[in-house]
């Protein structure tokens, strides 16, 4: 990756920490669901107004490092208008990036998100980038345990 692009990915992820979009409590949503990282005290609140199985709105609310911040503000802004099994395909499409994993089938426009590329080289981050995705897995089971990243 050039220096270039990492400039901009790291702009991105520091204007979404700093200003993230979506943040705020999501009146009338259907789906929620509510997530913690102990190793960083990252906690984040998800919540997603489906329409079968569109999601029509989606926002949250919690607190945490720049990197599981960013990471909630782009998944929201990514996935209003997606169906679950593209919000699906986008999960493990980003899990596969910050983890290095590229093993396998998930060929799909990560778009914004590739800013996160760089997540792999620090493994101790992977969990403050998923956070909000596995959480969001987690609204769409309808599945009311906290996640957590351990």
């Amino acid at each position: 990756m050039t220096t270039d692009l990492r400039d901009l990915y790291q702009e991105l992820i520091v204007d979404h920490s700093k200003r993230p979009r979506n943040f705020r409590r999501l009146e009338g949503a259907n789906h929620r669901a509510v997530g913690y990282n102990p190793l960083c005290g990252d906690r984040v609140t998800l919540y997603l107004k489906l329409d079968g199985d569109v999601i029509k709105d989606i926002a949250f609310e919690g607190s945490g490092c720049a990197i599981s911040t960013a990471s909630a503000s782009i998944l929201t802004e990514t996935l209003r208008g997606k169906t679950r099994a593209q919000a699906e395909a986008l999960f493990h499409g980003f899990r596969e990036l910050v983890t290095g994993n590229t093993d396998g089938p998930a060929e799909v426009d990560l778009g914004k998100l590739v800013a996160f590329s760089g997540v792999s080289e620090f493994p101790a981050r992977v969990k403050c980038a998923t956070l909000s995705w596995h959480t969001l897995v987690s609204a769409l089971n309808d599945d009311r345990k906290e996640v957590s990243t351990e």
